[in-house]
């Protein structure tokens, strides 16, 4: 692999090399039923809640989850997330799933105890890297020259990286710009993503498998680990790895060593593994879908890709990039000031890649005047279409229920990116019933869709 090329800076731009971290302070006023007084104050911008050790607020509660809920700073304030925790976590007596904290001091439930939950200011200076890019990254928000910072120093670095981020933020690009600035730079980077392999094949993918070892196995297959023997294994979307495979993967992560299927024999691999999701893997910890040992090898350096909703400072930058990536330089005057401010009010729920889609767009058709929808929130949600009382019920209830189901593949689909079976584990629905809804449906047609 090539050396990361050189970064130019644009001196023109005046950016600090630090800036305070958010702080709160944290305090236990009851614990398993008793009451206590007990104070935390936390730095960050994400602050972790439960009785696992790992957290950065601990209850000695056995009725509290491993991982009950976690507060995470937004442009608009601090989000309360529960994680998917057993006993729930209430504010005023409502239990939430996430919900935005009010203004002031806030009282969290949580199973038998209670926390208090208070913001503190400003706590200690975290690095910001002093330029717009990162390589392929871009970025002049605070959010993303503090994850330039922390991948300066996780390259430099031999060791596991988990990379969270919803679709569409480029958790594959941070990978790669990872291994581009590490020492195994000019080594092997394979890329097998866990969510677009179908579970019966994925370990033979893994850790490859003898001639014979099962039907079709008509000759020896090298794994993705011993393909990267020497470098990098970047397993993307790893939580749709299957539980029954969780162990062996945590074998060889231990062990450093791999067994292909038909085999006795174990082989020794040098790689260093990043993987990345879109799931929030606490959660699946605590609904027993991943394995907490293999989520703690795995995240030895957590690191978040902020959503483009909370940067919309970025997208003057990321729309000329992707019009000198696209070739459109000469569309350049579609993008107006009014035209990057509306497009800064949209939520982008698909992310970076949501927006290099517009451009491209805007480039083909030489307009940018695409309407944008505005999101929608719980206290303003979609109006519901106007029944045909010239319809029977039936018929009425058919057409509405049609309608839902074409909505909710298209988006299903576009969020799996054509793929089927991804799609339809998401969904929990029968893959070859969803393939049939999607013809059904037209949904297929120009969309690439495949297994």
């Amino acid at each position: 692999m090539s050396e990361a090329p050189r970064v130019e800076i644009d001196t023109a731009l005046r950016f600090a090399k630090s800036a305070p971290a958010p702080r709160l302070r944290l305090h236990v006023e009851r614990e398993a039923a008793a009451p206590t007084t007990r104070h935390v104050s936390v730095d960050g911008e994400r602050v972790r809640v439960g009785s696992h050790p790992s957290n950065d607020l601990v209850l000695d509660d056995p009725s509290v989850s491993r991982f009950h809920f976690d507060l995470v700073r937004r442009k608009d304030g601090w989000i309360v997330r529960d994680s998917g925790s057993t006993n729930g976590t209430m504010i005023r007596g409502v239990r939430i799933g996430e919900a935005l904290l009010p203004p002031g001091e806030v009282h969290l439930d949580v199973a038998d105890s209670r926390v208090r939950v208070e913001e503190a200011g400003w706590g200690a200076e975290v690095d910001l890297l002093d330029q717009p890019t990162f390589g392929t990254l871009f970025g002049r928000s605070i959010a993303m020259r503090k994850l330039f910072a922390i991948l300066e120093r996780v390259a430099a670095h031999d060791t596991n990286v988990l990379i969270e981020g919803e679709s569409g933020t480029g958790k594959e690009l941070v990978a790669t710009e990872i291994v581009r600035r590490s020492a195994r730079s000019r080594k092997p980077l394979v890329v097998v993503d866990c969510g677009a392999i179908s579970p019966t094949l994925i370990e033979s993918e893994l850790f490859g498998h003898a001639r014979g070892a099962f039907t079709g196995a008509d000759r020896d297959r090298t794994g993705a680990f011993e393909a990267a023997n020497g470098g990098t294994l970047f397993l993307d979307e790893i939580g749709e790895l299957p539980l029954e495979l969780q162990p062996k993967l945590l074998r060889a992560l231990e062990a450093r060593e791999v067994r292909k299927l038909g085999e006795t024999q174990a082989r020794k691999v040098d790689v260093r593994v990043v993987t990345a999701t879109n799931r929030v893997l606490e959660r699946e910890v605590n609904e027993g879908r991943f394995r907490e040992d293999l989520y703690f090898r795995l995240s030895v350096v957590t690191v978040r890709v902020p959503p483009l909703r909370e940067r919309p400072e970025d997208i003057a930058l990321l729309v000329d990039a992707f019009l000198d990536a696209l070739g459109g330089k000469a569309s350049a005057h579609l993008f107006s000031a009014e035209v990057l401010e509306h497009m800064s009010r949209h939520p982008w729920p698909g992310n970076v890649r949501e927006l290099r889609n517009f451009v491209e767009r805007a480039i083909v058709f030489q307009s940018a005047d695409t309407p944008i929808q505005s999101s929608r929130t719980a206290s303003n949600p979609p109006a519901a279409p106007t029944p045909d009382i010239e319809l029977s019920f039936g018929e009425a209830k058919a057409r509405a229920v049609a309608a839902f189901e074409e909505a909710y593949f298209a988006a299903l689909l576009a969020w799996a990116d054509g793929n089927i079976s991804r799609a339809a584990r998401k969904a929990k629905m029968d893959r070859m019933h969803l393939h049939r809804l999607a013809q059904h449906y037209g949904l297929r047609e120009g969309r690439g869709l495949r297994d």
